[in-house]
């Protein structure tokens, strides 16, 4: 008959609840909880206990885009300046103290002065009061007219993209015929028999030339977004023309239509200024940089600062929506990745 082990000979958790059994040696005179190590192991794996997958959501273009953007110095920069403009426009009195339309021709063309630290201009009116002013001019011209060419154009290019057919080629026809048109000799034309002092008729105009550019983009976008597999599966499940536009085609198929109004908006800024400063479109008493542009002009020479202020604010303003643009144009743009 056999004789029993001795108990130091035991095998490891022989005997005992599977509590004590998760106790093992390490053979350096210690032991170890195994209950504790694999619980440890299964909390440190990337699908957790259950090994489900990876703990963290799968992110979309517009989440990467703005986890970008906040990383960008360009886009941190541009949007600060952008934000105090709209600031600027919106409560122009914070900042300033005067009316823009009090002058008093006893100090025209006279330098900086305690209060006025731009000086004044060739009619006695403070410079800096009417280069705050002028901000929000410029700022509400350039997000109407940004807004309604990009809706008007997205909506058109979307559609004829989407259906093609003769209303596609009748489209792109009509985008041609407006390609030709000069955008300043067309704002010449039809803006010089326009007498309204409001920004309304500046802001058709510029919708009425500008939409065929983001018509195009819209446009290409919608047809390579419609070509893709999960638009040919919705297609084969049912989904209606509405359905496909407005769920699977649109949200992947806006992204260029933003970069370009993005940079398309300074540019409108910068027009708008244009033609205030050829006299077809703001005109007084409306304050506008490019009127006062058009206004220094003639005194560069004895008040040239008149001149530099508003022209350097609209540089500066128009600066800033591109380089915003540009900003979010590479944190779009896949092929940057």
């Amino acid at each position: 008959m056999p004789e029993p082990m001795p108990p130091e000979q035991h095998l490891p958790g022989a005997g005992r609840t599977p509590e004590e059994g998760a106790i093992a040696d390490t053979g350096m005179g210690g032991a170890m909880d195994l209950a504790t190590a694999e619980g440890e192991t299964l909390e440190k794996t990337p699908g957790g206990p259950q090994g489900t997958g990876p703990s963290e959501k799968a992110r979309s273009l517009w989440s990467d885009a703005w986890r970008d953007l906040r990383r960008n110095p360009v886009f941190i920069i541009s949007g600060l300046v952008i934000l105090f403009l709209v600031f600027i426009s919106l409560w122009p009195g914070a900042i300033t103290w005067m009316s823009p339309l009090k002058c008093d021709l006893a100090k025209a063309q006279e330098g900086s002065q305690p209060g006025h630290p731009f000086g004044f201009d060739g009619q006695g009116c403070d410079v800096y009061t009417r280069t705050v002013y002028g901000a929000r001019t410029s700022v509400t011209v350039g997000f109407l007219a940004t807004f309604g060419v990009a809706l008007f154009g997205s909506v058109l290019g979307g559609l004829a993209g989407f259906f093609g057919g003769v209303g596609d080629s009748i489209l792109s026809r009509i985008t041609d015929i407006f390609f030709a048109i000069p955008v300043v000799l067309g704002g010449l034309v039809l803006l010089s028999v326009v007498t309204s002092n409001t920004v309304w008729p500046v802001i058709g105009f510029m919708v009425l030339l500008g939409w065929p550019q983001i018509s195009r983009i819209a446009r290409g976008s919608v047809i390579t977004a419609k070509q893709n597999d999960y638009v040919q599966a919705a297609r084969a499940l049912g989904a209606t023309h509405s359905r496909l536009l407005l769920r699977h085609i649109a949200p992947n198929a806006v992204a260029p239509v933003i970069v370009v109004a993005t940079i398309a908006l300074g540019t409108y800024i910068a027009l708008e200024a244009t033609l205030s400063y050829l006299g077809v479109g703001l005109k007084p008493p409306t304050v506008s940089w490019g009127i006062d542009i058009s206004a220094a002009s003639p005194y560069i020479r004895n008040a040239p600062h008149a001149l530099l202020w508003p022209s350097g604010a609209l540089a500066l303003t128009v600066l800033a929506f591109i380089m915003l643009g540009d900003a979010v144009r590479d944190a779009l743009d896949p092929k940057l990745r």
